[in-house]
């Protein structure tokens, strides 16, 4: 009986997903004219994420199908006038894949996979608990741990589920 009253009063990881997204539409928000982030969890993309992959990329959705999709995917698009530079990138996907216990080593290589495949340009592995030392230790050795492909970072990030909102991000906010 206890067992059942536990599994009652924990959430699932589902039930975080639409405060996760509208957390990081606000950061993006901030920089970006047009924000798009989706549920994606159960491998359905929408047809305006979709038109915004390159036609020699489609195979992508065959891997991305059943479950093997990142919890939340998202692009955006129109860099706010005041700072855009010559070398601005306008348009960039976003991944975001989200953990209730702590980061381990696999979820990072889960995150980098749905990254690369969407070659995306920003990338967040959010978990409900603290980053682990051990984690950032690691990347400090492990230079390439949080390198993306796009000369970006995946971004750890700490979500407070007291607050709402983003408390922590390791190794650095991703606008700083």
């Amino acid at each position: 009986m206890a067992n059942e009253e536990d599994r009652s009063t924990k959430k699932l990881e589902k039930e975080y997903y639409a405060k996760i997204k509208s957390k990081l539409e606000e950061l993006f928000k901030t920089r970006y004219q047009d924000v798009h982030f989706e549920v994606t969890a159960d491998g359905n993309f929408s047809n305006r994420l979709k038109s915004r992959v390159s036609r020699h990329r489609d195979i992508i959705f065959v891997f991305l199908k059943g479950g093997a999709s990142p919890d939340i995917t998202g692009f955006v698009n129109g860099l706010k006038e005041e700072l855009r530079t010559r070398y601005s990138i306008h348009e960039s996907f976003v991944v975001i894949e989200f953990k209730k216990d702590a980061i381990k080593l696999d979820d990072i290589y889960q995150t980098r996979k749905y990254a690369e495949l969407l070659e995306a340009r920003y990338a967040f592995l959010v978990s409900l608990e603290p980053i682990p030392e051990e984690i950032k230790r690691l990347s400090q050795t492990a230079f390439t741990l949080l390198a993306l492909p796009i000369h970006e970072t995946l971004t750890l990030t700490r979500f407070d589920d007291k607050s709402g909102n983003l408390t922590e991000f390791y190794p650095r906010e991703p606008f700083e």
